[in-house]
C-alpha cells in the first residue's frame, strides 16, 4: 500500500477454533509436498518480500518462480513489495465445514498457497483447521480474508480478531473490506491501523467500482493494495483495470468462470482456443486473466479441477485468441452495486446468507 501519512494504531489477539479432522500421514504428506510437489515454497522466497511487510512504490508486476522439479508459480508485487500468488482458490459458498476442510486440505496437497475466504462466508474456521492440519510453515501460505460490514473503528478491530481466532493465526496476508458499503472510511482507519501494527501484510477492497475506488484513493492516507472485483471473458473490466492501474492497485478476479452462466463451459469461441491449445475451458480463461496481470482465486471443491486450474503455466495465447476473447463482453453478469435494491439487500444481508439477487445475477 502507498502510504500518505501516518498516524492510527490498535491491538489484536487470537485463540484456536475447530479441531482437525486428518492423521498424521496426510499432514506429513502436506508438508513434503510444500518441498517437491506444483507450488515453489513460499517460506523459501523470503528475498522477495513474502515474509514481512515493506512499503514501496514498485508497480505491481508479475515475477514467475521456478522450483526444482521445473514446476513454476507467478506471483505479482503489490503496491507495497509483498508478492502474492497469481492463481488461489476461493471458498464462497462452501458452507459445510468439513467439506470446506477437505477442500483447502486437497488444494494445499495439489500446490496452491492462496486461499480466500471471508467472514460472510461463515468457513474461516475451516480454513484454519486446514491450515494447522496441513503441517506447512504459516509463512508457506497466503491467506485473505475480507471484512463484513461494519460502521465502527471498534467493531472493525474486533471482526479482524474473531477472524484470527477462527484461522487460528496471529495475522493475515490480505483484509479486505468486502463491500462498498456502511462506514468505509471508519474500516478503513481500523484496518490501516492493524497494517500499521503488521497484523495484515497488505490491505485492499472489494467490489469498489472506478468512481468509487478513485474517491477512497483521494481521501484516505494508505492506498488500497488490491480491489477484488468480478472478470470474466462476459465481464472483462478493461476500463476498472484502467483506473486501477493508474492507482498502482492490483486486480484480483472472484467469479471467473462466471459461475457457469451463460454456457460458459460451452461457449464455442472458448472452446475452438481450447481446442488449439489442447487445454479446458477452464484453463483459458484462467490463462486470459493471468496475461492481463490479474490474479485469479476460482472456487472449486473438486480435487481435479484444481490439478487442472493449475496446469496454466506451460503455454501462451496468442493476438488472435485474445481478440476472440474480447467479442465475448457482455457487461451483464455479476452483483450491480449500483442498484439500491442491491445495497439495501447487502445492508440487510446475515453472515453465512447466501449472495441471492432478483433476476440472472451473479454473486460474491
Amino acid at each position: 500500500m502507498k502510504l500518505k501519512d501516518s498516524n492510527q494504531n490498535c491491538a489484536v489477539d487470537s485463540i484456536a477454533s475447530i479441531d482437525s479432522m486428518e492423521s498424521t500421514s496426510r499432514r506429513e504428506f502436506l508438508a513434503t509436498s510444500a518441498k517437491v510437489g506444483g507450488l515453489v515454497s513460499l517460506a523459501g522466497l523470503g528475498m522477495l518480500g513474502l515474509g514481512a511487510c515493506s512499503d514501496s512504490n514498485e508497480q505491481n508486476t508479475q515475477q514467475t518462480l521456478t522450483n526444482t522439479q521445473g514446476a513454476t508459480m507467478q506471483f505479482v508485487t503489490l503496491n507495497n513489495g509483498v508478492k502474492i500468488p497469481i492463481l488461489g482458490l476461493g471458498v464462497l459458498n462452501i458452507k459445510d465445514l468439513k467439506e470446506c476442510q477437505r477442500v483447502v486440505e486437497d488444494a494445499l496437497e495439489v500446490g496452491y498457497r492462496l486461499i480466500d475466504t471471508a467472514q460472510a462466508y461463515a468457513n474461516e474456521e475451516a480454513v484454519g483447521a486446514a491450515i494447522a492440519a496441513s503441517g506447512l510453515k504459516r509463512e508457506e501460505i497466503f491467506i485473505t480474508t475480507k471484512l463484513f460490514k461494519k460502521n465502527t473503528e471498534d467493531a472493525t478491530k474486533f471482526a479482524f480478531d474473531e477472524s484470527c481466532k477462527k484461522l487460528k493465526v496471529d495475522y493475515v496476508d490480505l483484509f479486505l473490506i468486502h463491500q462498498p458499503i456502511g462506514d468505509l472510511y471508519a474500516q478503513w482507519c481500523a484496518i490501516s491501523a492493524l497494517y500499521k501494527q503488521k497484523r495484515i501484510r497488505a490491505i485492499g477492497v472489494s467490489n469498489f467500482y472506478p468512481d468509487r475506488l478513485v474517491d477512497f484513493c483521494m481521501n484516505n492516507e494508505i492506498i488500497p493494495a488490491i480491489n477484488q472485483f468480478i472478470c470474466n471473458p462476459f465481464r472483462q473490466e478493461i476500463a476498472l483495470q484502467k483506473i486501477m492501474q493508474e492507482y498502482n492497485i492490483a486486480y484480483e478476479a472472484f467469479s471467473p468462470f462466471a459461475q457457469g452462466k451463460n454456457n460458459i463451459f460451452s461457449n464455442e469461441v472458448l472452446s475452438q482456443i481450447a481446442k488449439k491449445h489442447n487445454k479446458s475451458i477452464g484453463q483459458i480463461i484462467l490463462r486470459w486473466l493471468i496475461e492481463r496481470n490479474i490474479i485469479a482465486i476460482p472456487k472449486t471443491a473438486k480435487k481435479e479441477r484444481m490439478v487442472e486450474n493449475f496446469k496454466i503455466f506451460d503455454f501462451e495465447l496468442d493476438l488472435e485468441d485474445k481478440k476472440q476473447i474480447a467479442t465475448l463482453e457482455t457487461g451483464n453478469v455479476g452483483l450491480n452495486h449500483r442498484d439500491p435494491a442491491t445495497i439495501k439487500w447487502l445492508n440487510e444481508r446475515k453472515i453465512g446468507e447466501s449472495l441471492a439477487t432478483s433476476g440472472d445475477k451473479l454473486g460474491k
